[in-house]
């Protein structure tokens, strides 16, 4: 059993106390045994039966629970660089998808890609953000929209997560556009996604959550609840596109559903701030697709100090925010939503874990939980998130096993 040593701060970001505490450690000390944690405290309190392990040496460096990425769309073919200069000069995200671009235009990629051309694509991301320090990653579908195309995307996040070494969490998202072929009875979508699609999901053991986008060119809340529930009967956690860009009642409905996040929510109103609080329902930041669609940012401030536990996560997709890199949301939500480095930080921990019902097993350091961690080149969170560089992370460890990276990497 290793026992890594000369850990300049130990972040744990245990559960106690609320988004800014992440309960840090100096001059600490982190042992693991069969893939989960045995102790973690100050170095010099380390118990005697450690003292003879396997040494590991952070060399003065930080070290955090291993990052979850709580919302990605990480299965998907083809790019849109082509919309990139559309929005600078102006066009909207629904004018962009009305002339047939945005998510329609990736399902047509998606479904001509196949199911190895989008494993091997998605294996490649996901290798990159190991090396980031991400340990968890949520993938949805949503690029296929219809049965064999969900399936297909379905099953990628399916050999992945048997692949490792991160976690993938699978998420049903077939309700994330009407598909063309049902424009004209978009009552037949729905009826499909919840009498055939669902139950052949949750038979074969293919996801975990279903989501549904709940907007306007999208779906309604009436829409969405049969949906959301329908997924519930299949044993599958509900989860929300939620007012993106309009207020569309989707934080409401994700707190009357008893949803694990609401995601997005720039558009949010008071009684949605509200509502989430009361139901306890996470709210999940997506601070890179505000920057691409240049968008208002997500009323951060006031949802924490109403109580409401703030992720933040990439939104990794082709359109709205091309990038895997999780460190850097992290730091644009502490520019652009104004939440300190220690809430970002336990954003992208525990409740990020929180939000895809992972709460129990990762998303922080103590004992029982999976030995999941990343150390980080830098003094302290604070640090980090102040000096942005490509990568910090030095080792990236997945249930004890170094996934990505050396500590002998000189400092």
């Amino acid at each position: 059993m290793p026992v890594l040593r000369d850990i300049g701060v130990l972040a744990t970001c245990r559960s106690p106390g609320g988004q800014g505490e992440i309960h840090t450690i100096p001059g600490a000390a982190l042992a693991w045994r069969d893939g989960k944690i045995r102790w973690a405290g100050p170095q010099d309190e380390l118990p005697a039966e450690y003292a003879t392990e396997e040494p590991w040496d952070a060399r003065g460096r930080l070290v955090v629970p291993g990052l979850v990425d709580c919302h990605t769309h990480l299965c998907f073919a083809g790019w849109r660089a082509d919309e990139f200069e559309g929005r600078i000069l102006g066009r909207s995200y629904l004018e962009i998808a009305e002339a047939g671009g945005g998510i329609l235009s990736t399902v047509r990629a998606t479904r001509e890609a196949s199911e190895a051309e989008l494993l091997g694509r998605a294996r490649a991301f996901l290798a990159r953000m190991v090396q980031l320090g991400v340990t968890t990653v949520e993938g949805k579908s949503g690029y296929g929209l219809s049965i064999d195309e969900e399936l297909k995307q379905l099953r990628v996040y399916a050999r992945l997560a048997e692949e490792g070494p991160a976690r993938v969490v699978p998420t049903l998202l077939a309700a994330h556009m009407v598909p063309p072929e049902y424009s004209e009875d978009r009552e037949a979508y729905v009826r499909l996604i919840i009498d055939e699609l669902i139950p052949r999901v949750a038979e074969q053991g293919l996801a975990r959550c279903c989501d549904v986008f709940v907007e306007e060119s999208a779906f309604t809340r009436r829409e969405a609840r049969l949906i959301l529930e329908a997924g519930r009967a299949g044993g599958l956690l509900p989860k929300l596109h939620a007012d993106q860009l309009t207020d569309g009642g989707g934080a409401r409905l994700a707190a009357e559903v008893g949803a694990v996040s609401a995601d997005h929510l720039e558009g949010i109103s008071d009684d949605g701030v509200q509502a989430l609080a009361d139901a306890g329902v996470v709210a999940v930041s997506l601070p890179i697709a505000t920057l691409y669609l240049n968008q208002r940012p997500i009323p951060a401030r006031r949802l924490i100090d109403v109580g409401v536990p703030v992720a933040v996560a990439t939104d990794f997709n082709p359109g709205s925010a091309p990038s895997y890199h999780l460190p850097f949301a992290m730091t644009l939500a502490c520019n652009l939503q104004r939440m300190t480095p220690a809430e970002v930080l336990k954003g992208a921990t525990l409740y990020a874990a929180r939000a895809v019902g992972m709460e129990d097993r990762v998303g922080s350091l103590e004992p029982g939980k999976a030995a999941d961690f990343a150390v980080i080149d830098s003094p302290s969170v604070d640090h980090w998130m102040y000096h942005f560089q490509p990568n910090a992370c030095v080792l990236t460890v997945v249930g004890g096993s170094a996934a990505a990276g050396d500590l002998r990497t000189a400092d």
